[in-house]
Order: C-alpha cells, then structure tokens, then sequence
C-alpha cells in the first residue's frame, strides 16, 4: 500500500481492514492533512471514489483475490462516504458476515435513520427502512444477517442466492428455524414468492459457492445429483473418500462429480490430496468419477452435459467384475466430444436415495464437519 511515510501503521491497518478506503475524517485525524491527500490524487497515488472518501491503494483490488477485496471495497465505501450514522445493510452487510456465494459485483448500500435526508451518489444505494436488528463492526453498524439476507436475497441472481443460503447453512451461522423465519419476513416483498422457491433449493452439504453452481446447474438440466458429500468405502466398510455430489446409478455404482476451485485446489499441497482421494475412490472399483473446475462451471452447461453424457453410458444393470474393472472411471472435460449433440431425453436412474447403503458404498449424506 503506497502511503506517506508519515502516515502512522495504524492508519494502514485501518484502511487495509476498510478495502483499502479512507474517510476524510480518518485521514484528519491521523495527520493526513486535506493538501496532502489531494496532491496524492492528482499525481494518481490515490483516488477519490467519492466525496469524503480516498482509495489509498487503488491497485489492489486488480491483485489476485481482487473479487473479494472489491466486494470489501464496497461494502465500506457507502460506510465511510454517509458517516458513523449509516448502517451496512442488504449484500454489504453479508460481504462484513464474510458469507460465501455473492455476485462478483456488489453496490454499496447503506441505510440512514428516518428524518436524515441525503441524495444517493455515485451509484450508491441509501435506504430509509425500518429499524432492523444491528451489530458492531469495529466502530461501525451493520444489519443483522436474517435482516441482511431478507434484504439482500430478492436482488439476487438466483444461483448466488443459493449459494449464500448453503453457506450460511453449511457453516452454522443460520439455523431451521431461522431460515423459516426469512421466509415469513419476506411475505409482501418485491420477489418474496421466487425468493422462497429458492429456499427451498438451499442444502447445508454444500461446501462451497462452485459446488452450488455445477448442482444449480444439473438441477437446471433436469438431473440434480441424489446426493451430496456422497461417502465412498471400500470393500472392507472403511472410509475412503466424500464425493462432492452423487447419482446413483442402476448397477450400484456412484457417479461422481468433483468440484475443484481456484483458491484451494491448485496449491500443490492441495493437488497431491486430491489426486490421492481421487486414486482411492476408483480402487474401489464402486465409483465413475469426473472431475471440473471454475473455469468449466463459467462456461453454461458444461457440467450438465458431462453428467448427462456419464449417465446414459451407464449400464441398465450390474456389470461383471471383469467389465467393469475395463471401464474408464474418470471422465475430463476434455473428453466431451466438440459438435457432438448429447441427447435430450431423461437417463436412467437408479432408484437408490440418500440414507441408503448398498454394497461397499454408503449414500448416506455426511453431517457437516
């Protein structure tokens, strides 16, 4: 971060913790007088978001990781730009929860109290709503998350409003209850009745964003997965491995679909675990498995082709050990044939659903760590 040497670390800090953003009256208060800031704008150091407000690093958010430090940025940008009063609320106020599944483009939203008049700037969003339940962020308010989420869900894209209804469920931050609750808030709302369709998609065995996408996406295809977090053992019962989501299909075997993202996935550490998992659920000689990738799930209906492609491979009944111990059991990506039509018509399913255990594969879904 390029600041003035005497600009003291702990006005660093702060802005590093704010999205790389400074009030004008942070900046006051730590020295950084109003000439100083505005000579560090002209020479392009710094900019100015809006009025009040200065980007100390406006690098950064082109960095690796640049999506979250944006969605950060935005989330503080209305903060400091409306003053101590305004409220984060609606999809910045998740962004400060540190929830999951978000669209990659956030607009910074406040809420001001009633009797406050302001104009909304810079595409800026101000809200003058009811009171809703508060909490502390540092020196700052923000919206509860069931409030956040009534607010926040209806502006959605579907498939993130999903993806940010698993990961509240998956990491405990909501409970049944609550979620229920959300549903009644949101009657006489804008976009209450698709909202509460899409609670309904919500499971908290997803373990992340992408894995919400490629399940989104097979749902959407007419082939959602029977299960999720699928645990796969061996011929002697032991544990081997969790498949990220699984179809049953009519043999007993389990298709498997593995989701890889960026972040995780690709560190070297990460590839020698994965590699392993997968090496271990194919010995079971119980699993067909295919493994994707963000960059596969950003290209619509990749996913779904693949799944729908394996399915109708799959063999209407029990194959000979011998036969199947030919068959390939990984399918990439690459793999899918350009220009080649996959058909249209429902695959064959087995009739196997989750909580069942068949052979040397359990289908029971796993509890969340």
């Amino acid at each position: 971060m390029r600041l003035p040497r005497a600009v003291p670390s702990s006005l660093l800090a702060l802005a590093h913790m704010q999205g790389e953003l400074l009030s004008s009256a942070q900046c006051d208060a730590a020295g950084v007088t109003r000439g100083q800031r505005s000579r560090l704008v002209a020479s392009g150091v710094w900019q100015r978001p809006t009025k009040g407000v200065v980007d100390v690093d406006p690098l950064m958010q082109h960095l690796p990781n640049g999506i979250d430090r944006r969605r950060r940025r935005a989330a503080w940008l209305g903060l400091l730009a409306y003053g101590p009063e305004a409220v984060a609320v609606g999809q910045c106020a998740l962004v400060l929860h540190g929830v999951a599944g978000l669209p990659m483009q956030v607009t910074p939203e406040i809420a001001l109290p009633r009797g406050r008049s302001v104009r909304a700037r810079d595409g800026m969003r101000v809200r003058y709503a009811d009171p809703v339940e508060l909490l502390r962020y540092g020196p700052r308010n923000i919206a509860a998350l069931v409030p956040a989420l009534v607010q926040a869900l209806p502006d959605m894209p579907r498939r993130n409003a999903v993806a940010v209804l698993d990961d509240v469920l998956h990491r405990r931050l909501l409970s049944d209850e609550a979620l229920a609750g959300i549903e009644a808030r949101l009657v006489g709302r804008r976009g209450a009745v698709r909202v509460r369709s899409w609670i309904r998609l919500a499971d908290r065995l997803a373990e992340s964003p992408l894995e919400t996408f490629a399940r989104m996406e097979c749902v959407d295809a007419g082939i959602p997965p029977d299960a999720l977090q699928v645990e796969i053992r061996d011929a002697r019962g032991v544990f081997v491995a969790r498949g990220d989501m699984g179809w049953r299909l009519p043999s007993g075997r389990w298709l498997i679909v593995e989701v890889d993202g960026h972040e995780f996935h690709e560190a070297p550490a990460a590839l020698l675990r994965d590699r392993s998992r997968q090496n271990a659920m194919l010995a079971t000689g119980q699993v067909d498995l295919i493994r994707v990738t963000a960059h596969d799930i950003g290209r619509p209906g990749t996913v779904a082709a693949l799944v729908r492609a394996a399915l109708i491979r799959a063999p209407s009944g029990a194959e000979p050990v011998d036969a199947r111990a030919k068959r390939p059991k990984t399918v990439h990506v690459d793999q899918l044939v350009r220009g080649r039509r996959v058909g249209s018509a429902e695959p064959p399913r087995g009739s196997a659903r989750r909580g069942q255990t068949e052979g040397a594969v359990s289908g029971r879904a796993a509890d969340p760590p």
